[in-house]
């Protein structure tokens, strides 16, 4: 048994004898508890204010101890996790595409629109039905809300237009993306991002030793704009939960697993293109 393990059966225990006192003496023994636990609190108050203006990458580390985190989580010195949002978007709609593709339907995620709407697509029979707008409402938005009160729209996006040449029938007709020109290289800072609006799509650009790689200006938390946050060392930190992502490949350092939404990238010469869904441009 390790020593932590032993310190929680010793409170454990000191608990349930408690428990067992009358209402006078447990009052005492609450009260003492409660006195503690506010020297406690005010002391790492005190400890997280001096870690944050002296090194944040220190307290940062500290609190990846899980029983450091878990004593400031008890103190209310820490928020616990947060799925991201673009997690959460996922996740109701995986709940609602069973009903949608019994009746050969679908929905499909197109972008999260900062700071509170969410687009998605409709597609199969879905798309056509003439009561997409009620599975909108009463079924997609209706979970998505669920999962992510922070949401208050969520719009339904059409289709690319059918190539006019093709008839609407080849399966090459109306590609779902096309290069657009974006900037040119000199306009990117090395090792700094440029921001830009392209029709719908807000990104930004970050370039490192020639390489240039093009993101949505979005947290994956909670797309909050990115542009704002600071940069340093080709890691950006979102201004508001302070979630870092690495800019040259768009992993997320502060939770593995999610990254920012990427889109392909192209140089010739001295043009930047970059490759974007054609019902966003």
């Amino acid at each position: 048994m390790t020593e932590l393990e032993e310190l929680v059966q010793e409170i454990n225990r000191f608990e349930a004898i408690i428990s067992q006192w009358d209402e006078s003496q447990r009052c005492v023994a609450v009260g003492l508890k409660r006195a503690i636990e506010a020297l406690h609190k005010e002391a790492l108050t005190r400890l997280i204010k001096n870690l944050k203006q002296e090194s944040m990458s220190a307290l940062r580390q500290a609190v990846d101890d899980e029983v450091v985190y878990a004593v400031l989580l008890y103190h209310e010195l820490v928020k616990p996790p947060q799925t991201p949002l673009i997690e959460r978007v996922q996740a109701a709609l995986a709940e609602v595409r069973p009903g949608l593709q019994s009746h050969d339907g679908d929905v499909e995620f197109v972008a999260i629109k900062p700071p509170d709407v969410v687009e998605v697509r409709l597609i199969g029979n879905c798309s056509s039905c003439p009561t997409s707008t009620l599975t909108l409402t009463q079924s997609v938005e209706q979970a998505i809300k669920n999962y992510c009160p922070e949401i208050t729209k969520v719009v339904a996006v059409n289709h690319p237009p059918a190539d006019a040449n093709s008839g609407g029938n080849s399966p090459l007709a109306s590609p779902v993306a096309t290069w657009v020109k974006a900037t040119t290289i000199d306009q990117i800072p090395e090792f700094g991002i440029l921001t830009g609006q392209i029709g719908k799509n807000s990104l930004i650009l970050y370039r490192q030793s020639g390489e240039v790689t093009c993101y949505v200006n979005a947290c994956a938390h909670l797309a909050t704009p990115l542009d704002r946050g600071k940069l340093d060392n080709g890691i950006i930190t979102c201004p508001l939960h302070g979630f870092q992502y690495k800019l040259a490949t768009g992993e997320c350092l502060t939770t593995p697993g999610i990254s920012l939404q990427s889109y392909p990238v192209q140089i010739k010469g001295e043009k930047v293109f970059v490759k974007l869904p054609k019902y966003s441009i």
